[in-house]
């Protein structure tokens, strides 16, 4: 066995997550369990809704089903563990589990901000050029999207676990926050992490700079083009389209580039600590309550469900 493999094997994590407020464990355990329940049944129900209503059936509401599954996913990878680790006294995690946690968070983290690229440039179609919507938004481009935008979420996520692989670690290793990020990894090392930080950095920026140069394009467009129109009517049913992405992009890019400005100190991992929690938790909560609430589409579909059920009893 080469030695970084035997330093890795021997090496234990333990996941510090809000064991330094013990007598807010069983409080923040009923919270943090009530915001899961309401994530799993809001986004499962969403795409559910979404797959047997036919008046749903347009690629606005397909990328949305797609949101949905991938705010599911990535608040499943973090959740439960930090749910257990707060009714435990082992909060122990193996190096594969620390690494294929990452794997799996960042690939859904990064999927979404590109699922939400990809809305944006639905609705400048859907605004800009209505008369070709159905042919250029056709099932073909919808679908290649979403499939582009996993892949470079597996992509980086894959890079990224990679390198984590090389690092070394030894002995005992607390991890001060509630789930494996890279970061935590790197500072633990005690292995060159030059190539890694590099790689993450790189990736991390191309990935917020592109996506919210997308987003923005796309609404500088569209805004020029509610602008133009006549009717005032016109113009609060073509912002009333965007109103709930916007909402959904303002929350999760706000969160992420405020962490990207939060300075690297050990009096700033409390603020590290809740930002995270808000957009591994809260934000995979809030998604699927801002499109119920605020499109109106969604709302008859719900209505309709509901009042359906209410019948049948």
């Amino acid at each position: 066995m080469l030695l970084s493999e035997k330093n890795k094997s021997m090496a234990t994590f333990t996941l510090l997550g809000f064991s330094d407020y013990p007598e807010l464990q069983i409080p923040i355990f009923l919270v943090f369990l009530a915001i899961y329940s309401v994530t799993v049944v809001g986004n499962l129900g969403m795409i559910v809704m979404i797959k047997i209503n036919p008046k749903l059936h347009t690629p606005m509401y397909f990328f949305l089903s797609h949101l949905s599954f991938v705010d599911f996913c990535y608040s499943s990878v973090t959740a439960p563990k930090m749910l257990v680790n707060l009714v435990v006294k082992d909060r122990s995690i193996s190096f594969l589990g620390c690494v294929l946690q990452f794997f799996f968070f960042c690939t859904f983290v990064v999927t979404e901000s590109f699922v939400l690229a990809v809305m944006a440039y639905d609705r400048f179609v859907a605004i800009c050029n209505p008369l070709l919507y159905t042919v250029v938004m056709s099932k073909k481009l919808c679908a290649m999207l979403v499939v582009g935008s996993y892949a470079w979420g597996v992509a980086c996520s894959l890079v990224l676990s990679c390198s984590a692989f090389k690092l070394c670690f030894h002995g005992f290793n607390i991890i001060n926050h509630f789930f494996c990020e890279l970061p935590s990894l790197l500072s633990l090392s005690c292995s060159d992490t030059y190539l890694n930080q590099l790689l993450l950095f790189i990736f991390a920026t191309f990935n917020e700079v592109s996506t919210l140069l997308i987003i923005l394009t796309s609404y500088i467009f569209i805004v020029v083009t509610i602008l133009k129109m006549s009717s005032a009517s016109g113009r609060r049913k073509a912002f009333s389209t965007c109103a709930s992405h916007l909402t959904a992009i303002t929350i999760f890019h706000g969160t992420i580039l405020f962490l990207y400005c939060v300075p690297n100190s050990k009096n700033s991992r409390h603020t590290i600590k809740v930002a995270s929690v808000f957009y591994t938790v809260v934000i995979p909560m809030l998604n699927p309550l801002i499109y119920s609430f605020r499109n109106k589409d969604v709302k008859e579909a719900v209505i309709k469900i509901m009042g359906t059920k209410v019948f049948s009893l």
